[in-house]
């Protein structure tokens, strides 16, 4: 059986053997991506799902990818490990729905929410009694936190694999090449040291380093209304944050979120960004329909505007090989894009 509810979010595992879906009765499902079966089903939460991240690919066991944070309207939120489908911990301190979670290649995970906070949790298996510890409380937000995002997200997220498509004749060849991935990326200044930026109803962003202090490092103004989402660079070198003024805006990812330039041509509120691989473009979503491309380097308006959608586009998101681009709307279509 499937999902008897709204599916809210879906992530794919690091290692690309497992898909993970979540729905508004709080049941996670865990699928095969080769056969489309679902391979199980857990009842993670009480009230709806609104955020999952999975461990990134260098910090697990052996490279394999098994371990799924999962956060939820409940004010809880768990680790699980989906193939024994057994809670490992639940993250409970927050005091209103969490909006979203992160799980960072430091081996920390972090949680935004409505009580106008995010918090820092230990996420190490090598100390079972320090897993799902609070190490620290983030505060400075005026209203709800509705959006995280890590310096090193895109490796996290994307394992060993990039847009050359290379295969790997066994997990641990892949492990290692994770293990390399993270580490180019922390030496090369990318990761050192690891950013949040958090984005709030209260109309502002945060730039964090969480590892080094529980104060932020600069409050970054200019969006007229509540930040949706906000996505760092696959090089760290720059963030993107898209709000309900209908704009999006890139900040120096490096330079404590230094403002850079707004890009202009949305109708609607815009929902969600996504990064090229190479970090040279990037493609927004709006309640107006549309999505967008921009071309970061050079210009202020939009290079093209993908329509089509019959209806607000919620959710987008750009293939790691960089071919494709995929967007989710209101009017029930999954659309591809080629680039």
């Amino acid at each position: 059986m499937g999902h008897r509810n709204h599916v809210l979010c879906t992530s794919w595992s690091p290692d690309g053997t497992k898909f993970a879906s979540a729905d508004k009765n709080g049941v996670v499902i865990i699928w095969d991506p080769s056969t489309g079966k679902a391979t199980s089903t857990i009842k993670a939460h009480g009230k709806w799902i609104t955020s999952m991240a999975w461990e990134p690919m260098h910090l697990s066991a052996n490279g394999v990818c098994e371990r799924l944070v999962t956060s939820s309207k409940d004010s809880h939120a768990k680790i699980w490990n989906v193939r024994s489908k057994t809670c490992l911990a639940t993250l409970s301190s927050h005091a209103d729905s969490i909006e979203c979670v992160k799980w960072s290649g430091s081996g920390w995970i972090y949680t935004a929410s409505r009580d106008r906070t995010v918090k820092v949790w230990a996420a190490d298996t090598t100390d079972r009694n320090g897993l799902g510890k609070l190490i620290r409380t983030l505060v400075g937000h005026g209203h709800r936190v509705n959006a995280l995002a890590l310096s090193d997200d895109y490796i996290c997220r994307t394992g060993p694999f990039d847009h050359t498509c290379a295969k790997f004749a066994s997990a641990q060849e892949a492990h290692e090449a994770a293990k390399k991935k993270y580490n180019d990326f922390v030496t090369t200044g990318g990761g050192n040291p690891e950013r949040l930026v958090s984005g709030s109803d209260d109309f502002t962003l945060f730039v964090w380093h969480p590892r080094e202090g529980k104060h932020p490092i600069t409050r970054l103004t200019g969006h007229q209304q509540a930040v949706n989402h906000i996505a760092f660079s696959p090089d760290g070198r720059y963030f993107a944050s898209g709000s309900f003024d209908k704009k999006v805006k890139i900040w120096d990812g490096r330079n404590n979120g230094a403002f850079l330039k707004t890009l202009t041509g949305h109708v609607g509120a815009v929902y969600q960004v996504a990064w090229s691989s190479d970090g040279r473009f990037l493609v927004s979503a709006s309640k107006d329909s549309t999505a967008k491309l921009w071309d970061v380097t050079s210009g202020k308006r939009a290079r093209e505007t993908l329509p089509g959608h019959a209806d607000e586009v919620y959710a987008l998101d750009w293939s790691p090989n960089g071919s494709s681009v995929a967007t989710g709307s209101k009017d029930r279509t999954i659309k591809i894009w080629k680039h």
